[in-house]
């Protein structure tokens, strides 16, 4: 599936950004309609795909192939680009692939075979300097620190740009730009982001401890006050655990621990257990950050990536519960709509991009409980996407999932992500695994060693609001409270099939909602 992928964009696309796998043909941003957002934040006219999918060639084992598209890269790959692109997506997608990729050519106990570059000179750590040095200027003349959405990368902030941002795009730079500042000894871009992620949680509600999901960069003003796990806040709950579990900050670890006590306080509903009791099986849903109370009945895809999180965390019970939930959305469509009503039963926004959400929630609990349930999930996704978005050049979008029909796009994430986590459920020799080096992955899927190093900087005493310079956690105090009390029971989905026995997996919950 990947090969397919990657071959196809190689032959029909580079060095555009993006597959076309339909028409067989490249595409990058659109000139023509600059507020053409959805490609414009995304496409930046460097190659994109290629850049997304290096470490999944590594993780496959292919070097020779790896070899080969890091020097394509280091040959061809320019970010001095009359391009305008979201900060948020050039980080995670190209920064983050860059840094990953560094890290595995660099790495002395070469765990995927030998990926080493012959004359390598830190190329690619000296393109994801040259690239955030480039959106640095997302980051100036904003009064909350918090910085602006996009950048255009020869130009600085445009203009006309907006003073609005969302939580995960503004908040969840923190790993890759941490894992830089800490590769080249220079604390400025840890230093950005992390005063971001602080002015972010400096504005969370004193009454219920929750965050919006967007806010005016200049004011601090919450111009959208929903409080969920799905677009525009996922990431950046996600990346104060994996910044701690990076760098070893014990702040970044207190403000998960706050968050995800806020969130079960406030976002689950549902009865307690997972698997017994009375009321319906537990579901995370969209709320008003100051009141709490329900703001709609839709979640969406997105959101699915909450249950890996929650292993990460060691709440694998109710991250067992909510998997559940998701998949039997994917069994009844063969995919997963953009946002689905739980109220109705149905799909609000009907399309599905390849995204991998709970591709990785399956690989993850799959890893943390060795239950042959989850291979049999992927087994499920594996032939769906096969079926329904297998295309004439590779994997295309679904415009629709209950009428299957296509858009013509192969989002690069799908390569970086969905491939990878389904390879790496079913491979399990892989070094990853089995190579007694630890690894964590980026929002974007790339793996970066959990190293060392990046637990020591040079400039404790000028992190924002480190005065203290508190000691740091040691991966003991990694565990979950008992986080599942004080919940609100308050029944969220429509009454009907049944309580659910305790059973291994939620099975209760998954055949309520089948």
């Amino acid at each position: 599936m990947f090969v397919f992928g990657y071959d196809s964009y190689m032959e029909h696309a580079f060095p555009r950004d993006e597959l076309d796998p339909l028409h067989c043909r490249g595409r990058g941003p659109d000139r023509r309609d600059p507020s053409n957002l959805n490609i414009n934040d995304v496409l930046g006219n460097y190659s994109l795909t290629l850049i997304d999918a290096l470490d999944t060639l590594a993780v496959m084992g292919n070097s020779s192939e790896f070899q080969k598209a890091v020097k394509l890269v280091i040959d061809t790959v320019s970010f001095d680009k009359d391009s305008t692109v979201q900060v948020f997506e050039a980080t995670i997608r190209v920064l983050g692939s860059l840094l990953s990729a560094h890290i595995i050519i660099t790495d002395t106990k070469q765990p995927f075979g030998d990926m080493t570059i012959k004359d390598y000179d830190n190329e690619l750590l000296h393109l994801a300097h040259d690239l955030a040095v480039r959106l640095l200027p997302a980051f100036e003349n904003t009064k909350t620190g918090i910085p602006y959405p996009r950048v255009n990368l020869k130009k600085g902030v445009p203009p006309d740009s907006h003073n609005e941002t969302c939580t995960a795009g503004a908040g969840s730079l923190l790993v890759e730009f941490g894992i830089l500042s800490r590769l080249l000894g220079d604390s400025t871009f840890e230093w950005v982001a992390r005063r971001a992620v602080k002015a972010l949680w400096s504005l969370r509600s004193n009454n219920t401890g929750l965050l919006g999901n967007v806010v005016n960069i200049q004011t601090g003003h919450w111009v959208g006050k929903q409080s969920g796990l799905g677009a525009g806040s996922d990431s950046f709950y996600e990346y104060l655990l994996k910044s701690y579990i990076l760098f070893g900050e014990k702040e970044d670890l207190e403000m998960f621990n706050a968050a995800y006590q806020n969130i079960q306080n406030h976002l689950r509903r549902g009865r307690e257990a997972c698997n017994e009791g009375e009321g319906d099986p537990p579901l995370y849903v969209n709320v008003n950050m100051y009141t709490g109370q329900l703001m709609n009945t839709w979640i969406d895809s997105l959101q699915a990536f909450f249950p890996g999180l929650q292993v990460l965390i060691g709440d694998v019970e109710d991250a067992i519960c909510l998997h559940a939930f998701y998949y039997a959305i994917w069994k009844r469509y063969g995919a997963l709509p953009e946002r689905y009503n739980w109220q109705l039963q149905a799909p609000d926004v009907p399309f599905y991009p390849l995204r991998p959400e709970l591709v990785e929630s399956t690989y993850l609990l799959y890893q943390a409980t060795k239950n042959p349930f989850y291979l049999h999930v992927g087994m499920d996704i594996l032939q769906s996407l096969e079926k329904y978005t297998k295309a004439k050049c590779g994997y295309a979008t679904l415009h629709h999932v209950v009428e299957k029909t296509k858009e013509d796009r192969m989002e690069s994430f799908f390569l970086s992500e969905t491939c990878k986590y389904l390879y790496l459920l079913f491979d399990e020799e892989n070094p990853v695994h089995k190579s007694g080096n630890k690894f964590m992955f980026t929002t974007e899927g790339h793996v970066v060693s959990v190293d060392e190093r990046f637990r020591s900087s040079l400039w404790e005493d000028i992190l924002p609001g480190d005065g203290d310079s508190a000691p740091k956690a040691k991966p003991t105090e990694l565990k979950a409270a008992n986080f599942s009390s004080n919940v609100s029971k308050a029944r969220a989905a429509p009454a009907g099939g049944g309580e659910g026995a305790a059973e291994p997996l939620g099975r209760g919950a998954l055949e309520w909602f089948l």
